[in-house]
């Protein structure tokens, strides 16, 4: 990822990105005394806050340099992963949901204790830990370290996943689920308004004129469905792959679901992950078609993962390219405080409440606060090794 010299200004909106995000997330803390608070914001979430936050959390800055990447790679089809996520939140609203809410539940796993037994609870978690621990947060660590690198340059990958996953330690920490999901809101805000200014200064690169994408882009880069041989996405694997992987992330992951068991009753939960469907819809032109569009008038980048790099500091002038990297900021941010409150609530809920069942509410949620920095630590130390992989996506 090459270095963007950003102006005062731009380093002022991304310092004002990360005071507006403490400031909402110690005012929610102050709200946040029991487990029940912590890992479900106690059943207070409405559905706008829910589905700003389901979008923002899924929409990390892994996929966002991804996307792009992808896309200037091999073309459009990678918005498979994005709009099939629309048809399934529709069957999570009108089938899953009601389920979850009326059994209750802290946790997928523990939906699967009722309907199976504990030992299909013990091993969904400790599965899912994993994945959020080894996956998910360091995924996001290693691509937010590469974004604190071009403000930093010179910044080890250790140390800047440190610092990174310190930051969404600490206010998730604090305020849980609810700071969480209200940081998330204005992370959601700021990641589409960053991600449409790219893609209209883009689109602005070749004269608004579509007809000129479609002549100068190559022709399989504007293919939804590739051939059956093709090596990354064939038409097959988004018909059945795909919507295999997106029902496990949508309707069974806990870092994705917690946000529905915290809402106030079954209709907030069911608009918010509507909401979050509908906003699916528009990757397509938001963060991927992007990509294609820089492979016409900026061919020859050596890796897909530095395209949107080259975007910002091509196209954005100074205070624009700001409110991006802002943008990128939160995408990383609004997953890291995601992850880390998941794999907290499974820790607490699923092995150590069982076992320690005599813990207060507050006990359990001091208990869950340590486990969050525990995750934190662990989780910043793995991020190095995600560099080994051929793309972040």
């Amino acid at each position: 990822m090459q270095d963007i010299a950003l102006a005062p200004l731009d380093l002022s909106i991304i310092a004002i990105y990360f005071v507006l995000v403490f400031v909402i997330g110690f005012r929610v803390a102050r709200r946040t005394h029991s487990a029940d608070d912590l890992f479900l914001a106690g059943h207070r979430l409405t559905w706008i806050p829910i589905g700003l936050s389901l979008f923002a959390s899924n929409i990390s800055s892994t996929t966002l340099i991804g996307l792009t990447g992808a896309a200037y790679t091999w073309g459009i089809a990678v918005a498979n992963y994005e709009w099939m996520a629309a048809p399934i939140l529709v069957i999570f609203a009108v089938f899953l949901i009601p389920l979850y809410l009326n059994a209750r539940i802290g946790t997928v796993p523990e939906f699967l204790e009722y309907r199976f037994d504990r030992r299909v609870r013990i091993y969904f978690s400790l599965l899912t830990i994993f994945a959020n621990i080894v996956v998910d947060t360091a995924g996001t660590l290693f691509a937010g370290a590469i974004v604190l690198g071009v403000f930093i340059p010179g910044l080890d990958i250790v140390t800047a996943a440190l610092i990174l996953a310190t930051i969404a330690g600490i206010y998730t920490a604090a305020g849980g689920l609810a700071a969480v999901v209200y940081t998330d809101v204005l992370q959601a805000v700021i990641l589409l308004a960053g991600s449409a200014i790219v893609a209209i200064l883009a689109f602005a690169q070749l004269d608004f004129s579509w007809t000129r994408l479609v002549t100068e882009a190559p022709p399989q880069h504007l293919s939804l469905m590739l051939p059956l041989a093709d090596d990354n996405l064939p038409w097959l694997g988004t018909l059945v792959g795909v919507p295999v992987l997106g029902f496990y992330f949508w309707c069974t992951n806990q870092f994705i679901v917690q946000r529905v068991l915290g809402a106030r009753d079954i209709l907030n939960a069911r608009r918010g992950a509507l909401l979050a469907g509908l906003l699916k819809l528009p990757v397509l032109f938001l963060m991927v078609l992007p990509g294609v569009m820089a492979a016409i008038f900026m061919p020859g980048l050596p890796q897909g993962d530095a395209v949107f790099p080259a975007l910002v500091g091509t196209l954005l002038p100074a205070g624009l390219a700001g409110l991006v990297m802002a943008a990128l900021v939160a995408a990383l941010m609004s997953s890291i405080d995601s992850t880390l409150n998941s794999a907290a609530a499974l820790v607490t809920l699923d092995l150590v409440k069982p076992l320690r069942p005599g813990l207060s509410p507050r006990q359990t949620a001091w208990l869950g606060r340590c486990v969050i920095l525990l995750v934190m630590l662990l989780s910043a130390l793995v991020a190095p090794a995600i560099g080994r992989f051929e793309g972040l996506f």
